[in-house]
């Protein structure tokens, strides 16, 4: 009887470590996931104050003022494009695709590629608005 009761006992001992171990992973990969979008959202951010910034500067400098920057796009992008006053980025995440937009104060029009890397990117000014050209 004492054997069956031990091993009885080494049973529920086990289980309660299974499940709590079962836990602890469940947890750690909601977490990863989590963060790892918190990463790529200010990787995009970067990028975009980036662009809108030097965009900014180079409209008020005026025709025939230029400049190339380099920014790093995320892994997972889905699109990225550039509307009037603002770039917007498309990303998936680990609950879905999320797009998220970055206003300019100049209006800026272009074109950028959705391809994840370090991206060259030139600015011009042009009349009335900022060009914005991926080169890479």
């Amino acid at each position: 009887m004492k054997k069956s009761q031990i091993s009885f006992e080494y049973l529920i001992i086990m289980s309660f470590v299974v499940l709590a171990v079962t836990g602890i992973i469940i947890i750690t990969y909601v977490y990863s996931g989590v963060v790892k979008d918190r990463i790529k959202m200010n990787q995009l951010e970067n990028c975009a104050n980036k662009i809108i910034s030097t965009a900014e500067a180079v409209f008020y400098k005026g025709v025939p003022s230029k400049a190339t920057i380099n920014c790093y796009l995320p892994e997972n992008i889905a699109g990225a494009e550039i509307d009037e006053n603002s770039v917007i980025f498309s990303v998936y995440t680990h609950s879905g695709e999320a797009s998220i937009a970055f206003p300019s104060n100049v209006p800026i029009s272009g074109t950028l590629k959705a391809k994840q890397g370090i991206r060259k990117i030139e600015i011009n000014a042009l009349k009335g608005e900022a060009s914005v050209t991926d080169i890479t």
